[in-house]
């Protein structure tokens, strides 16, 4: 007799093969793997898409245990085991992303045990960037994702609801000059973004191209310019000085080998106040002794920087007052050009700084930034008040030019579509699709063209804003050429994120829905299987941080989805954060609040969750910790404690190592996994009671069983105290 559906045992509750999950994490967040899902959208703290694609394999499919009828002993079912093992080897494999064949044998494997016509679907109610929602859209599945937050939403619609409505659609763009008749997934519609998005770069460049000007070499030939970096500056607080202090945290233009460069700053002192210019220093032929750059004037932590014309040392307290007061200005420091297979570095000129100060935005995003939250620049005590402040005035012009033309490019989609045949409605449907996705080029532009970008002396390229879940302050700054196929720069944007459209793959029986829905007020119409990463205590202000994408894609996308973009910023009294500043500085009320906003979603979830199947959480490591009556309570005790409160029961723990080895901080470091997956279910109602000593009594009795099979797994040493 098979054991009841509803208690049989999934291979997650027995053992996971960490090994493979985790070498395959790490590699997935190797940088050069090429286009990933994830780059459709930036979005912070993603889950790698092996470990969930890993994940919800194991939490779909029986272990052999529950089938004695079939593998009677231990040895065959470890067998069995091993076998499940090395499909999930080769489902993990980034190589393996899109391999069909392999997909479907997975699909065809969990659905060897279902006891009903169809598998459940899949909910992730905090789905945040996609990444389960769109692993279980991989593997065949029923893919639902929820979150409160409208840019997460839309993120979600893009990944795993818009692509299956058009998976094999030809391109309406090209009806005239098709060479294939074959279109895949989401070829189609990602060659018609293209075209649309290289017409935008086209009508752009007529619009704004006089400013973005070519370069001039010494011999009267010009070159696209790439980027220019400019240096904040306040007035020298030395009376007797008064020069622009240039505020710049490193001189190095470019630190590879044989092509060292620097800029050298030169102080005219016959002037008054003195006049600081730039020049280009670097490593010439034959030189003996190389140079290097001279030391920025930036000293120590914090605000403060010394004078290069006087040598007088500005505190904090009058950088920050300057930039408060609207007094913080800007100097061009050099010009990085295109060169044969190389960077040139020239000096500023004049006629490149006064361009650029001819540019004067007609719109500009003048919602406030939120000045209570130390994750944004506004909030460190700096003068950034609204999201216009993050961008210079080109910047702005450029932005807007391009979001206008997302508008004039859905137009030409209606048009063309209807010429290809479609009818009104769906013509509209899918200009609709089609505007999204460059809506989504933009916002990948605006990442990279921002003044609190970087330069990457290393590797000769600007580094986009977000590199972490923050916007910092950023002294001196480079501004792309939005205009130029180069980092940044429009077409390269619009070419590799229509890859990663590719690299979803999905067909045109993949359903997926994307709703913006409360976690603690789901509606669900049956059962669904749980797989979420839930809030992290007050880690990560996603709310905050979307502000900055929220503001453009209102602009672009505002009519196109009006109940997602009805407010003018990011809902924020009902995200699910523990952050003080929202209770008057309450950290009680910010603990309360989102313990209540927890244990209520853990409710809920118990609700609706497929009693065949166990949930899995997902659990950042090293979460920020509370104090409560007197206690120290961490995030995880947090989680704990609202899964046993709302009626589950705990039936495995896995520590995954999901970052990337090449990470500096876990270098040489015996450091503990980096996150760890809860497996639950919902706790019977009949369920027995127990005291300590009999607790202890099974505990040993059933310790040594159950870590033999964990080890199974290859757990590392120091993660099996956790597991």
């Amino acid at each position: 007799m098979q054991p009841n559906r509803t208690t049989r045992k999934k291979l997650i509750e027995v053992t996971l093969h960490l090994e493979a999950i985790n070498a395959a994490s790490a590699h997935e967040k190797y940088p050069g793997i090429g286009a990933h899902p994830r780059s459709i959208h930036h979005w912070w703290a993603r889950r790698p898409l092996a470990a969930c694609r890993a994940v919800l394999f194991a939490q779909m499919v029986d272990d052999p245990s529950e089938h004695p009828e079939l593998w009677p002993t231990e040895e065959l079912q470890q067998a069995e085991r091993k076998r499940l093992f090395g499909l999930i080897e080769e489902l993990v494999k980034w190589e393996n992303v899109n391999n069909t064949e392999l997909l479907t044998k997975a699909n065809v494997e969990m659905r060897r045990w279902v006891m009903e016509e169809r598998l459940p679907a899949v909910l992730d109610p905090f789905a945040g960037g996609g990444a389960i929602p769109l692993a279980a859209q991989q593997l065949g599945l029923e893919a639902h994702a929820s979150d409160l937050n409208p840019v997460a939403v839309l993120i979600n619609k893009a990944m795993i609801e818009i692509p299956p409505k058009w998976a094999g659609q030809p391109p309406v763009s090209e009806q005239q000059t098709l060479t294939t008749d074959h279109w895949p997934g989401a070829t189609g519609l990602a060659a018609d973004v293209r075209h649309y998005g290289k017409w935008m770069r086209a009508e752009a460049y007529k619009r704004i191209g006089h400013l973005y000007p070519k370069a001039k070499l010494s011999d009267g030939s010009e070159v696209a310019v790439m980027a220019w970096w400019w240096a904040r500056t306040v007035t020298c607080p030395n009376p007797a000085c008064r020069a622009a202090m240039p505020l710049v945290s490193s001189f190095w233009l470019s630190k590879k080998k044989g092509r060292r460069a620097w800029i050298e700053p030169e102080v005219d002192r016959g002037l008054d106040p003195p006049q600081i210019r730039f020049t280009i220093g670097g490593d010439t032929e034959g030189r003996k002794h190389p140079g290097t750059a001279p030391d920025p004037p930036k000293v120590g932590r914090g605000a403060k920087f010394l004078c290069v014309a006087c040598g007088n040392v500005a505190p904090d307290a009058h950088i920050r007052g300057e930039s408060m007061a609207g007094r913080m200005g800007a100097q061009l420091l050099a010009i990085v050009a295109e060169g044969d297979r190389k960077r040139i570095y020239l000096p500023p000129t004049e006629e490149h700084e006064t361009i650029s100060r001819q540019a004067k935005p007609s719109w500009k995003p003048e919602q406030a930034m939120n000045r209570d939250t130390s994750n944004l620049v506004s909030g460190r005590g700096y003068g950034f008040f609204t999201w216009s402040d993050l961008f210079t005035s080109r910047q702005l012009v450029a932005l807007t030019t391009f979001s206008d033309l997302i508008g004039e490019a859905r137009q030409r989609v209606i048009a063309d579509a209807q010429a290809a045949g479609f009818d009104a409605a769906r013509s509209e449907e899918y200009a609709d699709a089609v505007a999204t996705y460059l809506a989504f080029v933009l916002d990948r532009v605006a990442d990279f063209n921002n003044a609190t970008c970087r330069w990457g002396p290393s590797i000769e390229k600007v580094m986009n804003l977000f590199a972490r879940q923050a916007i910092p302050m950023v002294w001196d700054y480079v501004e792309a050429n939005i205009l130029h196929a180069t980092v940044g720069g429009w077409e390269t944007c619009l070419d590799y994120q229509m890859q990663c459209l590719e690299k979803l793959n999905p067909s045109d029986h993949d359903k997926g829905k994307a709703v913006q829905s409360d976690a603690t007020r789901l509606m669900q119409e049956r059962p669904v299987v749980v797989s979420t990463d839930p809030p992290y205590y007050d880690n990560i202000g996603y709310a905050d941080l979307s502000d900055f994408f929220y503001v453009w894609l209102r602009r672009s996308l505002g009519h196109i989805y009006p109940d997602l973009f009805s407010t003018l910023l990011v809902p924020k009294s009902e995200e699910l954060v523990a952050t003080p500043y929202r209770f008057d500085g309450d950290k009680e009320k910010a603990r309360v609040f989102f313990e209540d906003g927890l244990f209520r979603a853990f409710a809920r979830m118990r609700e609706i969750a497929h009693p065949a199947y166990p949930l899995t959480i997902y659990y950042a490591y090293k979460q920020t910790e509370s104090v409560k009556d007197g206690a120290t309570s961490t995030g995880w005790e947090t989680l704990l404690e609202g899964l046993v409160r709302m009626g589950f029961q705990i039936t495995g723990t896995w520590p995954m190592r999901t970052e990337s080895s090449i990470r500096s901080v876990s270098l040489g470091t015996n450091a503990l996994a980096s996150s760890i997956v809860l497996v639950c279910r919902p706790r019977p109602a009949d369920a027995r009671r127990t005291g300590r000593r009999r607790f202890l009594r099974a505990l040993r009795t059933e310790l040594p069983a159950a870590l033999h099979l964990m080890q199974q797994g290859h757990i590392a040493p120091v993660d099996m105290n956790q597991a």
